[in-house]
């Protein structure tokens, strides 16, 4: 650790505060970082959706079938995420939030990059399919990493009585992505004719990635680590029998990695539900042309960005759990309202629908970063938040759209996937009211509270003597 790091956090630890101007520039930092990212991971479950169900996979004669089959390699993203979150979460806890961030940003735009220049399943026979799931693989494997490590910067920055608020951003940044993404295909489909978007058009949106990925990663060499995150990694380089990292969130905080998991559960299969199963339902079932849907998620992706930070100053100021409660209980009507709506095929109605959809994920989603960053104390906050997060994706977000499209297929309702979240939205419900509410908690009391309980040196201190006699 440098002496002007040492400073930095010696300063911070007295007033207890980071000066509002750089907090801001973290912020905007882990925004555009996020962006980037979710980005091209959003961009393949779009085109997985409209391109890849028939590029990548041979025709069956039923256009399901290959959006089923894209819909599994768009799983392998989600699989290898736990691995991304358990390598980079021990190395974010290590090192730092800042090169972590780094390399994941690198990362995950080659293989993005790359995608765009695969050949289809009429060049390359199976041998297509296998190089995007490798790819993909790839992809999720640093996006594991990437949001434990963007949200957690700003958490650990952040005042105590508006961590939600400030932490909300970098969520509101995955809308945002999900926007450029949406934007860049409707774009390409507007102006193109079906062919040659099947063709070669929306290899563009993926050869987009790497001007962005630079902008990106020039922001996040221009930010600094949270104080907070200096003193205990002080604490472990000082007292070597001091533990960070997976293991030892496992060993010691297994209940809140549970309840990280239980509060991504319903969140993470309702996202995916309103921003690729949605897709699925109104092209197949109801026709939509492709342009048309682009449309309407771009409507609804703006909303959730605005909506998001606003949800964040709620769980401020009303607390983490009734406005998590209200996301669970929301979530769970939301499809008996708005597949109705999606019948009725009036353009309006349908955007309505989508935007209400995603309304009600914000009320589990704004809050996230902060509840998951008061189960942990700081020396191995980064493992927990990704570990607990990462692994729920692999049975949440990466089968819901699988699962409510074979379920489509098979029934031709949606009822089987409206019943699939309300259980879903039960279960997050009653793993939200077995928390502790934290809102305005302190993380230095958090991790007190772990060295008292543990036996350990209190962080500050420790990170004090460093600086004394370094």
């Amino acid at each position: 650790m440098g002496v002007n790091q040492r400073s930095s956090a010696a300063t911070a630890g007295a007033t207890g505060q980071v000066p509002e101007s750089g907090l801001k520039k973290v912020v905007a930092a882990s925004m555009v970082g996020t962006v980037v990212e979710w980005y091209e991971f959003f961009l393949y479950a779009t085109a997985a959706t409209l391109v890849f169900g028939k590029y990548f996979f041979p025709a069956t004669g039923n256009e399901l079938d290959g959006i089923i089959s894209a819909f599994l390699t768009y799983a392998v993203g989600f699989i290898a995420r736990p691995l991304g979150g358990i390598v980079f979460g021990q190395i974010g806890d290590r090192l730092g939030r800042k090169p972590t961030l780094q390399l994941t940003i690198v990362i995950v735009g080659a293989a993005t990059f790359l995608m765009g220049c695969l050949p289809g399943f009429a060049q390359a026979g199976y041998w297509a399919p296998a190089m995007l799931v490798a790819l993909r693989f790839i992809q999720g494997f640093a996006l594991g990493g990437e949001w434990g490590g963007a949200v957690l910067l700003v958490a650990e920055h952040s005042p105590n009585k508006s961590r939600a608020f400030w932490s909300s951003w970098p969520q509101a940044a995955v809308p945002v992505g999900n926007l450029l993404a949406t934007l860049v295909l409707f774009i390409m489909s507007t102006m193109l004719s079906s062919e040659a978007f099947l063709g070669w058009g929306w290899r563009v949106a993926f050869w987009l990635s790497a001007v962005i990925v630079f902008v990106g990663y020039y922001i996040r060499t221009h930010v600094t680590e949270a104080p907070i995150f200096l003193e205990a990694k002080a604490q472990v380089e000082s007292e070597k029998a001091i533990s960070y990292g997976v293991g030892e969130v496992l060993r010691k905080y297994p209940k809140g990695v549970f309840q990280a998991m239980g509060l991504r559960f319903a969140e993470n299969i309702m996202y995916y539900l309103v921003v690729s199963f949605v897709v699925v339902y109104l092209k197949t079932v109801h026709k939509y042309d492709t342009s048309q849907l682009l449309l309407a998620l771009l409507i609804a992706h703006v909303i959730h960005f605005l909506v998001i930070p606003q949800v964040g100053r709620l769980a401020d100021s009303w607390g983490r759990k009734p406005v998590y409660l209200i996301g669970a209980v929301t979530g769970a009507i939301w499809p008996f309202i708005a597949f109705p709506m999606f019948d009725t095929k009036n353009a309006v109605i349908i955007v309505l629908g989508v935007t209400i959809g995603l309304i009600f994920h914000a009320f589990m989603y704004a809050g996230q970063p902060a509840i998951m960053s008061e189960l942990f104390p700081t020396r191995m906050r980064y493992s927990g938040v990704s570990l607990g997060s990462q692994v729920t994706s692999i049975f949440a977000g990466s089968l819901a759209p699988l699962f409510a499209t074979q379920w489509l297929k098979d029934t031709h309702s949606w009822v089987p996937t409206a019943i699939y979240l309300v259980i879903a939205c039960i279960i997050t419900a009653a793993v939200v009211l077995t928390l502790k509410e934290t809102r305005g908690v302190s993380l230095r009391d958090i991790d007190d509270a772990d060295a008292e309980r543990h036996g350990l040196p209190i962080p500050s201190s420790v990170a004090g003597a460093v600086g004394r006699h370094s």
